[in-house]
C-alpha cells in the first residue's frame, strides 16, 4: 500500500486519538505542574452588642484576583511528584537511612499513602490478570464441549459478572460479607467464632477483593478464549486424537497455542483495567485496609472541600506511567513475534 494511501486511512483514527487521549494527557501533564492557590487571610474586627472580637476570614477578593492571574494555580514544577502524598523522597531517604534493613524499611513505607496505594494496585493487577484468564480459559473449554442445548444458559450464568455494573457487583458481594449476610454468617457458623469480621482484617480484605477481581475479570477472558476456540483446525485435532494424544495433551499441544495472540490481547486489556482499580474499593468500603492509585485520584478530588487538581493530576501521570511500564514486556514479546513471523 502506499504511504499517502495508508495515511489517508488511518488519518481520521489519528485525529479522534491525538483529540482524546494525547491532548487531555498533556493537559493533565501540565495541571501536575502547578498546585492550589494558598488562602489569604485577613483580620476583620467582628462587633456586637457584647463587644467587638477578631477573627481571620478568607480574602475572597484577593482569592479572585489570583485566580484571574494564575488560573491553573501556583507553578511548583516537580515538588508535587516529591511531596509526602506522592513519591516522598525525602521521606522515602529517611526511612532507608534510619531503618535495620530491607523489610523493615519497606514495611515503614506502606504509611506513606502513594507507596500504600502502589503496592495493593500492583497485587491487585498480578494476582487478578493471570487467575481471571486461568478461570476464563476453563470456563471456555467447558462450554465448548457441553451440548448445544445447554450452551445458551451457561454462557448467559458466565458472563453474569461481566452485565452486572462493578459496582453494584461489588455492592452485592459487601452486604453478602457482612456478619448478617449469607456469606459472613456461615463463615462464623463454620469457624466457630461470632466475632469473625471479613471487613475487619486488613489480610481478608484483601483476598476479598482479589476473589471479587477474578470473578469480574474472568467473564471477558471467556468470551474471547471461547470465540477463539471456534477457530482451532479441526483436522489438527482429528489428527491429535488418531495419533492417541489425551484430551489435556490436545489442549497443551494443539488449543493452547493456538489461542496465544488471544492470550497476548487479553494480558493487555486486563493489566490496564486492573491497574486501574477502583470501584471495589468504593462498594467494600475497603480504603481503611486498601487503597488504590484511582482512588487517590478520586480522594484527592472528592475529599475534601477544595479538589486538589495538582495531586490528581500528578496521581493520574504516575499510574500512566506504571500501566506503561506493565504493558512494555507484553509489546516487547509481541513485536518480537511479529518480526520473527515476517
Amino acid at each position: 500500500m502506499p504511504h499517502r494511501t495508508f495515511f489517508k486511512f488511518i488519518a481520521p483514527s489519528l485525529f479522534v486519538m491525538l483529540l482524546f487521549i494525547a491532548l487531555p494527557i498533556l493537559s493533565v501533564a501540565y495541571q501536575s505542574l502547578f498546585i492550589e492557590h494558598e488562602q489569604i487571610l485577613v483580620e476583620v474586627e467582628n462587633c456586637g452588642p457584647f463587644g467587638c472580637e477578631k477573627e481571620l476570614r478568607i480574602d475572597t477578593e484577593a482569592m479572585d484576583r489570583a485566580m484571574e492571574e494564575s488560573p491553573m494555580g501556583r507553578f511548583n514544577w516537580l515538588g508535587t511528584y516529591a511531596n509526602t502524598s506522592h513519591l516522598a523522597f525525602a521521606e522515602v531517604g529517611a526511612i532507608w537511612r534510619d531503618s535495620d534493613g530491607p523489610v523493615s524499611a519497606l514495611r515503614a513505607m506502606l504509611n506513606l499513602p502513594f507507596y500504600k496505594a502502589l503496592i495493593f494496585t500492583i497485587a491487585y493487577t498480578f494476582i487478578v490478570t493471570p487467575l481471571g484468564m486461568v478461570l476464563g480459559f476453563f470456563v471456555a473449554l467447558g462450554v465448548n464441549s457441553i451440548p448445544r442445548l445447554l450452551k445458551g444458559p451457561v454462557i448467559f450464568f458466565s458472563l453474569l459478572p461481566m452485565i452486572v455494573t462493578p459496582l453494584v457487583g461489588s455492592l452485592v458481594l459487601f452486604w453478602m460479607i457482612d456478619s448478617s449476610g449469607v456469606i459472613g454468617a456461615n463463615l462464623q457458623l463454620l469457624l466457630n467464632d461470632p466475632q469473625l469480621s471479613l471487613k475487619a482484617s486488613p489480610t481478608l480484605t484483601w483476598v476479598t477483593l482479589f476473589l471479587y477481581g477474578v470473578w469480574h475479570a474472568a467473564p471477558f477472558s471467556f468470551v474471547v478464549f471461547y470465540a477463539g476456540l471456534q477457530t482451532v483446525p479441526g483436522d489438527t485435532l482429528e489428527s491429535a486424537m488418531i495419533d492417541g494424544a489425551s484430551r489435556w495433551e490436545r489442549v497443551r499441544f494443539v488449543v493452547i497455542p493456538h489461542l496465544m495472540p488471544l492470550a497476548t490481547f487479553i494480558a493487555l486489556v486486563q493489566l490496564m483495567d486492573n491497574f486501574r482499580v477502583f470501584e471495589p474499593i468504593i462498594g467494600f468500603s475497603a480504603a481503611a485496609n486498601a487503597t488504590s492509585l484511582s482512588y487517590l485520584i478520586y480522594n484527592d478530588l472528592r475529599g475534601s472541600e477544595t479538589p486538589l487538581f495538582g495531586s490528581a493530576a500528578a496521581t493520574s501521570m504516575l499510574t500512566i506511567i506504571g500501566v506503561v511500564i506493565l504493558l512494555m514486556p507484553v509489546l516487547i514479546r509481541t513485536w518480537r513475534d511479529f518480526n520473527r513471523k515476517v
